[in-house]
């Protein structure tokens, strides 16, 4: 199943229209919500060995798990850029580019280390 990005917007749009929570969808509540539910992501990871966070992704009522807190996630950013008519195409790739000049390829290739420890 492919979406565009605006698809998906669209899917959320009328799903939360059809609710009447545009009321309840500022920035703030917004931001909060992907906040909360990417912190419900990390938290299924915490204390977990390398091993163990791959045995995760093996049990599929645990994949599941991290699949829905994901896609809450993504609800989120989805509602976000929608309710605030941000086009998130364009700012990832303009975001891309930004990231691309202070990640040289030359000067970060292998490394994790921040843009200004280069």
């Amino acid at each position: 199943m492919e979406n565009t990005i605006q698809e998906l917007m669209d899917k959320v749009r009328l799903f939360c229209e059809e609710r009447d929570w545009d009321q309840f969808h500022n920035p703030k509540d917004l931001a909060i919500g992907i906040s909360t539910e990417a912190n419900e992501l990390l938290d299924i990871f915490r204390f977990k060995s390398i091993e163990q966070m791959h045995d995760l992704f093996q049990d599929m009522n645990k994949k599941e798990h991290i699949e829905e807190e994901l896609a809450d996630t993504l609800f989120f950013v989805l509602r976000f850029a929608q309710i605030n008519n941000i086009d998130l195409a364009k700012a990832l790739e303009l975001k891309l580019k930004k990231n691309a000049i202070k990640y040289s390829v030359e000067s970060s290739k292998g490394l994790n280390n921040k843009y200004n420890e280069l």
